[in-house]
C-alpha cells in the first residue's frame, strides 16, 4: 500500500457506502463504486443471495453485518447488489419448484428467506415465467433486490436519512449492455425506470434498466 494509505482511518471509520453483495467469486464490490479503493470508503458485508433480511428466533430483522455498517459505522448510503446467474437465487428457484434436493442445514438456513421471495416473485405479475429458466432466474435476481430494499425502507432499524440503492451486476449481457456493468434498479423503494432516470445525472441514465414487467 502507498505511504499514508490508512492515515485517515487509523482510529475510526465512516464509510460512505455500506453495500451487501452476493458471495460470488465473479463479483467485485470494489469495482462497482468510484472511490472504493480509498481506505474506509466501502463497508462490504457479503452473503449468498445479497440479503439484508435475517431470521432471529423466527422473526425477520435487518442483517446485523449490514446494519452495523449503515448505522453504527454511519454510512450515508446503503446498497443491495444482486448479480445475474446467481447461484443462491437458482437454488431458491429450484426449491420453490420442488426440483432441488435438500441442502445442508447451514445452506438451507441461508436460503429460507430467498425461497419465500422467489415464490412470491413467481406468483407476481412482474416475472415472466413463460421463458427460459435462466431468464426467469435473472428476473428473480432483480425481484429479490427490490424485496431486500423494501424491507430496509419499512424497517424502524434504518434511519430515514439513509439513501438506499438497489443494483444488479450483469456479467451475462442480460440487460442488453456490456458484460460487467452494474445497473441501477431501485432508489429508496422506487422502481419505475422513468422516475429513477430523473434522479440520476444525465450521463448515468443508460445504467437504469429493468428485466421485470
Amino acid at each position: 500500500m502507498p505511504d499514508g494509505y490508512f492515515s485517515d482511518v487509523q482510529t475510526s471509520q465512516a464509510p460512505s457506502v455500506t453495500s451487501v453483495c452476493c458471495s460470488d467469486s465473479r463479483v467485485s464490490q470494489e469495482g462497482m463504486f468510484l472511490g472504493a479503493l480509498e481506505a474506509g470508503f466501502l463497508f462490504k458485508p457479503s452473503n449468498i443471495g445479497n440479503k439484508v433480511i435475517s431470521l432471529v428466533d423466527g422473526e425477520r430483522v435487518v442483517d446485523g453485518d449490514f446494519l452495523y455498517g449503515l448505522e453504527k459505522a454511519d454510512s450515508e448510503n446503503g446498497a443491495v447488489v444482486g448479480h445475474t446467474d446467481c447461484g443462491a437465487i437458482t437454488a431458491a428457484y429450484e426449491i420453490a419448484r420442488g426440483t432441488q434436493v435438500d441442502e445442508s442445514p447451514g445452506i438451507s438456513q441461508e436460503l429460507e428467506v430467498l425461497v419465500d421471495i422467489v415464490s412470491d416473485g413467481l406468483e407476481s405479475d412482474r416475472v415472466d415465467t413463460e421463458t427460459s429458466d435462466l431468464e426467469v432466474i435473472n428476473q428473480l435476481v432483480e425481484y429479490n433486490v427490490h424485496q431486500q430494499i423494501q424491507f430496509l425502507v419499512d424497517s424502524d432499524a434504518v434511519s430515514d436519512e439513509r439513501n438506499l440503492y438497489g443494483f444488479v451486476y450483469d456479467f451475462q449481457g442480460a440487460y442488453g449492455g456490456t458484460r460487467g456493468r452494474t445497473y441501477l434498479v431501485n432508489i429508496d423503494g422506487e422502481t419505475n425506470q422513468c422516475q429513477l432516470k430523473h434522479r440520476v445525472p444525465n450521463q448515468y441514465e443508460s445504467f437504469v434498466r429493468s428485466l421485470l414487467q
